[in-house]
């Protein structure tokens, strides 16, 4: 019994710990400056504005800055300390939108010369630069290009052939990735290199809750599973991955937006001026000049009184009122309240 009891309380002990010793950190920019710091959840700096060019922190611990005067990036910890590289004279794929470039698998793709490869948390290439190209990892894996070849790496750096030609291999997502092959046609391949579903699409997105949309020649959307096979018929002109939590995804049926759940059936948000996509269980929407949240029935979860929002990640949503940014949680609670001239997501560091 008393053994039992001990480990009852190590038990509570280590979950304890464990809460506590995540950090939710998030970048901001002070009402009048051109520089960038980090915030807790208390909302306030944790790191100095000091940073013209920075990046969200990882699960890791560590952010990536970029040095506009050396030209040269950087990481930095949550003690906003530098830390030192293998290679100092790295360059990341600084893609659209906000925070393009982090740790995915404790690995980041740098280039180094005119190649690529992958940097762990230590600063140490783990993977190195010998490709042509790269994308992120994600669920283990990434594919890259080698030559006029793509090959599948595992976090160890070893290669697995892709086993047919392809003009272009994108990022896994449960366990698929998106090739295109040299019809131009796109198909997906699992993390062995084989092709499991035909390349026989115009245009594919990413798996998300078990399916992923695809174009047929004539321009139109539909879903199907990890097989190739439509569960949702070519109906829509256009449309967006999955929320696994509202089980809804946004689609374009002829100029009006609607939603589609994985039965096929339309959800009409009425109550709404305009549709975005869900994200953790809520979408933005907006009724006038003010914007808030819906759930996947249609109903104002948060009423609509921001000026403006971003959507929901690790339970929080940027929103703004009176010209400037604060925090909210799903309740539409001010969690940091709106002093910000910007402010970017919510990231969860361990």
């Amino acid at each position: 019994m008393i053994h039992r009891r001990l480990l009852i309380a190590s038990a509570i002990l280590f979950s304890t710990f464990s809460i506590h010793a995540q950090t939710l950190v998030f970048q901001a920019k002070p009402m009048g400056s051109k520089t960038w710091g980090y915030v807790g959840i208390k909302g306030e700096f944790i790191i100095p504005a000091e940073y013209e060019k920075c990046y969200e922190f990882s699960s890791n611990g560590l952010a990536i800055i970029y040095d506009a005067k050396i030209r040269q990036h950087y990481f930095i910890n949550l003690k906003n300390e530098k830390q030192q590289t293998e290679q100092p004279d790295f360059k990341i794929k600084d893609g659209f939108g906000f925070n393009a470039s982090t740790f995915h698998n404790d690995l980041l793709l740098v280039k180094v010369g005119a190649k690529w490869g992958y940097m762990n948390a230590s600063g140490k290439m783990a993977i190195p630069a010998n490709y042509d190209d790269g994308n992120d990892f994600n669920g283990g894996f990434a594919a890259v290009k080698k030559g006029s070849q793509f090959v599948i790496l595992d976090t160890k750096g070893k290669e697995t052939e892709i086993k047919i030609p392809a003009m272009d291999v994108r990022d896994f997502s449960e366990g698929l990735a998106p090739i295109r092959t040299m019809d131009k046609k796109f198909g997906f391949v699992n993390t062995k290199g084989e092709l499991v579903v035909p390349s026989q699409f115009e245009s594919v997105g990413y798996f998300s809750a078990g399916l992923a949309w695809a174009k047929t020649a004539d321009k139109k959307l539909g879903y199907i599973d990890q097989t190739g096979k439509w569960i949702i018929e070519p109906q829509f002109e256009a449309g967006k991955e999955f929320d696994a939590k509202s089980g809804l995804a946004r689609v374009k049926q002829g100029e009006k937006w609607t939603y589609v759940n994985k039965k096929g059936e339309i959800v009409n948000i009425s109550d709404s001026e305009s549709l975005g996509d869900f994200s953790e269980g809520l979408a933005e929407g907006k009724k006038g000049a003010l914007k808030g949240f819906y759930d996947n029935k249609g109903q104002w979860i948060i009423k609509p009184q921001f000026e403006d929002v971003r959507s929901f990640q690790n339970g929080y949503a940027a929103a703004k009122l009176n010209g400037k940014w604060g925090l909210i949680d799903k309740t539409g609670k001010w969690i940091v309240e709106a002093k910000f001239d910007a402010i970017k997501d919510v990231t969860l560091v361990k």
